[in-house]
C-alpha cells in the first residue's frame, strides 16, 4: 500500500491552523508541524502549537525566522542561531527526535545548509527532514489538490509539504484527504530514510555532497 506523510510548514497561524487540526482530527490523522520559532511567543500561536502536540501531532523546528536558506546566509553565527533559537522557542513542545526542516524555497540542494548549520545539527542530535512532494500551495493555492494527486503515483512513499498559511489553500485540505483515502493511500506519521539525511545526529553519506554549501571559512561560533 502506498504511503503519504503529511507535514505543515511555516505556522502556527491563528485562523488557519485550527482548521487544519480540526480536519485532521475528524479523520483520525496525525501529521508533523514544522513551526517558525518567532511564532511561538506566548499567545495564540503558541496555544495552537500546544494544541497540536496535545492531539498527537509532532512538532519540529523550521528555523527562527524562515529567512534565506542557511547555506546562503554567509554568516555562521546567524546560521547557528536560526536553529538553536527556534529549538529554544519550541522547548518541551519539540519531538524528542529534534526534527529540523531547513528553509529551501521548495528545492533541495546544497543551499539548504552551511557547514556551521550542519555541525550544529549533527552535534545536537537533530534529525533533518526533507520532502519529496512540493506543489507550491502557498504561492499557487488554486489547483494544488489536483497537482498533488497527479504526482502521488510517482513514489510509494511521499513526504508532502503543505503550508498552514492564510492563502486559502487549506480550505481544500478536506477534499484532498478524502481523495487520498479513496485512492487507497495510507497516511502515516513516520518519515522514510531517504528524506532524513541526518538521523539522530548521524549524517548520511550523501549529506556533504547534496545538502551543504562548501565554504571553508564557515565555523560554529565558539569553536575558536
Amino acid at each position: 500500500m502506498p504511503k503519504l506523510t503529511l507535514t505543515f510548514d511555516n505556522g502556527p497561524t491563528p485562523g488557519v491552523t485550527e482548521h487544519v487540526l480540526d480536519t485532521l482530527g475528524a479523520r483520525g490523522l496525525k501529521a508533523t508541524f514544522f513551526v517558525i520559532g518567532e511564532k511561538l511567543a506566548p499567545g495564540p500561536g503558541r496555544a495552537l502549537a500546544e494544541r497540536a502536540g496535545a492531539e498527537g501531532h509532532w512538532l519540529g523546528n523550521h528555523t527562527m525566522t524562515h529567512g534565506e536558506p542557511l547555506g546562503l546566509l554567509g554568516d555562521p553565527r546567524r546560521e547557528v542561531e536560526e536553529i538553536t533559537h527556534a529549538q529554544d522557542a519550541l522547548g518541551g513542545l519539540s519531538h524528542p527526535a529534534r526534527y529540523f526542516r531547513p528553509t529551501g524555497h521548495g528545492s533541495v540542494g546544497p543551499h539548504l545548509l552551511s557547514r556551521a548549520a550542519a555541525d550544529v545539527l549533527t552535534s545536537g542530535g537533530y534529525t533533518m527532514v526533507l520532502w519529496s512532494l512540493f506543489v507550491r500551495d502557498s504561492k499557487m493555492p488554486e489547483g494544488w489538490v489536483e497537482r498533488a494527486l497527479r504526482r502521488l503515483p510517482e513514489s510509494d512513499w511521499h513526504v508532502f509539504v503543505l503550508h498552514d498559511l492564510p492563502t486559502g489553500a487549506m480550505d481544500e485540505l478536506p477534499r484532498f484527504l478524502d481523495a487520498v483515502d479513496s485512492m487507497g493511500v495510507e497516511i502515516v506519521q513516520e518519515f522514510p530514510t531517504e528524506c532524513t539525511p541526518i538521523l539522530g545526529g548521524q549524517p548520511g553519506v550523501e549529506l556533504e555532497g547534496l545538502y551543504v554549501t562548501p565554504r571553508e571559512s564557515a565555523t560554529v561560533p565558539g569553536d575558536h
